[in-house]
């Protein structure tokens, strides 16, 4: 292993010593190209026998960047060898040069030098596409393990700025500095955490309302009707299940009731209205936010396809540029491969329901009484956790999934490609997520038949029921389970999974204790002069950074994803839990460190890239706000119960047609929504079991009760079901009306941009325009 080392160059000395006469500050220096270490380092593993073709093909890559004027590095240091890559000041030149004539770029080209993030792009994007004599680039050797690891470095001084003032637990209620992320992990990056502090902070006035509907339910804990009848009834149900299940006191589920009156209340409406234009209003106003700082940033014109053309000339200036192709057979097979896989996706949800059946039946004749007497709710609370199960090992099918599709495509660039990727993985996510939740929410408890004409799932297993208060809360504990479940077991796993892996690779790898004293004297100096270090402490910095946690294209994509999804949750069945944005803002208030640590500190340093939007994830998130506004309608209108007790309370209670009682206007309405199913009926006799109709006492009932409005006599549904079916259409027709236009309102309201950033952008062009003609006429 090479230890040469170079002492201390007058310069050197002469510029510690002005900087110990200035209290620390060093001299203002002019701005030159001065590489820090190496733009890029690879990784492979020696071999022994230099005839094997894995070495060949390294050694044919290395040659290869040396032909293209690539400064190569090599130190060995055991059984690893380090080539460090440094590309030519001319590469950069020619960057600058073709930026500045674009038409979607030039207004980013103000600087006298290229940035260490744009350089190290640059040198990412040179790499990937540089061919052996086989035709293979990076990735292929990448894949056949030729090289077994490619990074760049992190920067020790900004590192450790960024961990003193953004990457630390302690500073989880401070603000974040963007530009300083931006300037070290690229636009892309800071606009992540900027979309995310936006959301963040957008999601406390959400959380606190949605707490205040909690307390106003709550609040109806001892003065409710609702919660009074059923908690004093002496009504007699229906059994739940076949076989081994008896009849049962509807006083049984008071606690129930009570649970179901804290998100099926009339504030529940009104929140959902309020999310449906929150929605709106969040993404409005991210817009003027986002439009700010890529203003400041010079990159509001620029265009990703443009920069992967100039790139491409940089690279090899007889490049062609592929051209657009559209295949309709290929969109065929597209198209075909997604509808299969959302069947499939749906037909797990079936399978859940089969389980939540089974499971219940199960529970219901166990010996343990707890579980007996609820065994539709701890169906429910283990079909919720399965859900999770799936929605692990889905996550990873539909990754290969989208990606093999994407692969079908052959998209053009890069970008393409990503905006593909990322539409097609978060369709197969969100079916993923909530597929069973759209069961819960609009067809549990309506598909399921009544006694004596019971719907059966292989003639065999009843269908479940829902809970007389209601069937909110079966949604709101299949919410609860899944959303607390995924944001928990997620950041546990998200932080120590890299801090494990980085702390195994400390203990695999030895380290390098030495340090010799000219590295140590201008560590503080190396920035401004660009000095390198010795081959000894270079080997330390690049053992460094290769014990962290490998990265690639999906980190950030991933974190956007976990984002977006739980946006989905926040806004879609935020009617069946007002608890929802209270939850995401404590767990973003935790992610958004977790996240910083983990990119600073854990892993090695994402590629930097720019760009001066979020993307398509833009678009999706304006998706999610539509769908929240159907979404929500159909619960308010169709799941809970809100319709059915407006209607009971002006046509069928005793405040009825606005005559005037002493009686609670919603008195009597739990009673109103049972219909009776008598045992002397044949179709009832053959349904249930003698011993079924047993109450705990032991006494022979003659009739049970069953929620449903339907005829004693034959069953058939009675004009008070027509009357609410008509209602409840009614009041989704006009809810998702009147959101949707408060919506298009908020949307007109608030400009997409401040009247600011839009004048300093029009003076900016001006000024350009002015300059330019200047030049011409000398």
């Amino acid at each position: 292993m090479p230890t040469h080392r170079r002492q201390p160059s007058i310069e050197l000395l002469e510029f510690i010593g002005v900087v110990r006469e200035n209290g620390g500050e060093p001299p203002a220096l002019p701005l030159v190209h001065t590489p820090l270490s190496y733009d890029y380092i690879l990784v492979a593993k020696t071999v022994d026998d230099q005839e094997k073709e894995s070495f060949k093909k390294q050694l044919a890559f290395i040659e290869e960047l040396k032909r293209k004027n690539f400064k190569v590095l090599k130190i060995i240091d055991d059984d690893v060898i380090f080539y460090g890559i440094q590309a030519p000041k001319e590469t950069f030149e020619r960057y600058r040069y073709l930026l500045k004539v674009s038409d979607a770029c030039n207004w980013s080209c103000d600087q006298n030098v290229v940035p260490l993030r744009t350089r190290i792009r640059i040198v990412h994007f040179i790499l990937n596409h540089t061919y052996i004599s086989t035709g293979e680039d990076l990735r292929d050797l990448m894949k056949k393990k030729v090289f077994d690891a490619k990074f760049c470095l992190h920067e020790k001084k900004k590192q450790k700025e960024l961990k003193r003032s953004w990457a630390r637990w302690t500073a989880c209620f401070q603000g974040q500095p963007i530009t300083a992320v931006r300037n070290y992990f690229g636009e892309k990056v800071a606009l992540y955490y900027l979309w995310l502090g936006w959301y963040t902070c957008l999601l406390i006035p959400a959380a606190l309302i949605g707490l205040v509907v909690f307390l106003y339910g709550l609040s109806f804990f001892n003065s409710s009707p609702l919660i009074k009848e059923v908690c004093e009834s002496n009504t007699v149900m229906c059994p739940l299940c076949d076989k081994r299940c008896k009849v049962w006191q509807l006083s049984d589920t008071c606690t129930y009731s009570k649970v179901s009156l804290l998100f099926d209340n009339v504030g529940t409406v009104v929140f959902a209205m309020f999310m449906a234009v929150w929605a709106t209003l969040f993404l409005e106003f991210w817009k003027r936010h986002r439009a700010s700082y890529v203003c400041e940033w010079k990159v509001s014109e620029w265009c990703e396809e443009e920069e992967e053309l100039i790139l491409g000339i940089v690279n090899n200036e007889k490049s062609v540029p592929k051209e657009y192709k559209h295949s309709y057979l290929r969109s065929t097979v597209v198209l075909v491969c997604v509808t299969l896989m959302i069947l499939v996706i749906i037909g797990l949800t079936h399978a859940l329901v089969v389980f939540r059946v089974m499971a219940a039946v199960l529970l219901a004749e166990g010996s343990w009484k707890f579980l007996s007497d609820h065994s539709n709710t701890g169906a429910m609370m283990l079909g919720a956790f399965l859900h999770y199960l799936i929605i692990t090992i889905m996550t990873r099918i539909n990754r290969i999934v989208a990606m093999k599709l994407c692969e079908i495509e052959k998209t053009r660039s890069f970008a393409a490609t990503e905006r593909s990727f990322t539409v097609k993985m978060f369709t197969f996510q969100f079916f993923t997520y909530f597929s069973s939740l759209f069961y819960v929410a609009f067809f549990l408890g309506r598909i399921n038949g009544h006694p004596g004409g019971y719907v059966r799932i292989a003639g065999k297993w009843r269908l479940e029921e829902c809970h007389p208060s209601g069937c909110l809360t079966d949604l709101f504990i299949q919410m609860a389970i899944i959303m607390v479940l995924k944001q928990t077991i997620s950041n546990v796993f998200e932080f120590t999974g890299p801090w494990f892996g980085g702390w195994l690779k400390k203990k695999r790898t030895r380290k390098l204790q030495r340090k010799c004293a000219h590295c140590y004297l201008k560590d503080d100096s190396e920035d401004s002069y660009g000095s390198e270090m010795c081959d000894n402490c270079k080997l330390r910095d690049w053992l460094r950074n290769y014990r962290l946690n490998d990265v690639n294209s999906f980190n950030l994509f991933n974190e956007f994803l976990e984002m977006v999804i739980q946006f989905s949750f926040t806004t879609i069945f935020v009617a069946a839990f007002p608890l929802a944005p209270l939850l995401a803002l404590i767990n973003n208030i935790i992610e958004i460190r977790l996240d910083a640590i983990k990119m600073v500190t854990l892993e090695r340093r994402l590629v930097p890239k720019k760009t001066n939007d979020i993307g398509v994830w833009t678009d999706l998130l304006e998706a999610i706000g539509v769908l929240a506004v159907i979404a929500n309608g159909l619960v308010i209108g169709v799941s809970s119960d809100f319709i059915p007790r407006m209607v009971y309370h002006y046509r069928y209670g005793p405040c009825a047609n606005g005559t005037a009682t002493e009686l609670d206007c919603m008195a009597g309405y739990i009673r109103n929504t049972l219909s009776i199913a008598h045992v002397h009926d044949r179709d009832i006799r053959h349904e249930f079991l003698p011993e079924q109709m047993l109450t705990q006492s032991g006494l022979n009932v003659s009739s049970c009760s069953y929620k449903d409005y339907r005829s004693d006599d034959d069953y058939s549904f009675t004009p008070q079901f027509w009357l609410i079916l008509a209602v409840r259409f009614a009041f989704v027709i006009l809810f998702e009306h009147v959101v949707v236009i408060c919506k298009f309102v908020a949307a007109w309201f608030v400009p997409s941009a401040p009247m600011q950033v839009k004048n300093d952008r029009l003076f900016d062009k001006f000024n350009r325009l002015k300059a330019e003609l200047r030049s011409f006429d000398v």
